[in-house]
């Protein structure tokens, strides 16, 4: 399970929508807890791919994420997952997700249509990354 405000869920709509057409990505900052995860931030971070990849694709920059990492440390919080957009297509993982992914991060997926955000649904992968699970997303004040 993952707790979220409405806030962060309103920042990683408004991400997608923002580099539509393209996959917007970024970080979910927050604490590991005994019930799950708990989101107190998210960190956008720019779509390293190369320009005719970045409709289907995201890549974060070794060096952005280990900022990212600083930043989060520098908040007394952890990378707790990932979140990014699919531009006109569904918020479920693709198989390039399933391959790039890591067990025990939570993976937010928004679906984005011109200038709409539309489902959103978080993903954890199973321990021997075979398949994501979708996961319990609380909404609510953390």
């Amino acid at each position: 399970m993952i707790k979220i405000d409405q806030k962060q869920l309103a920042e990683i709509r408004e991400h997608g929508v923002r580099d539509y057409p393209y996959e917007c990505c970024g970080l979910l900052l927050g604490r590991y807890e005994a019930d799950g995860k708990v989101v107190k931030e998210t960190y956008p971070i720019s779509n390293a791919r190369e320009e005719s990849a970045k409709r289907n694709r995201f890549l974060i920059e070794p060096h952005e994420l280990m900022r990212g990492e600083r930043y989060a440390r520098e908040k007394d919080l952890e990378v707790v997952g990932f979140y990014h957009s699919h531009p006109d297509s569904p918020a479920v993982p693709s198989q390039y997700d399933l391959e790039h992914a890591w067990p025990t991060y939570s993976y937010i997926i928004v679906s984005t249509v011109a200038d709409q955000a539309k489902d959103l649904f978080s993903w954890e992968q199973e321990p021997d990354r075979s398949k994501f699970n979708q996961e319990e997303l609380r909404i609510g004040p953390i």
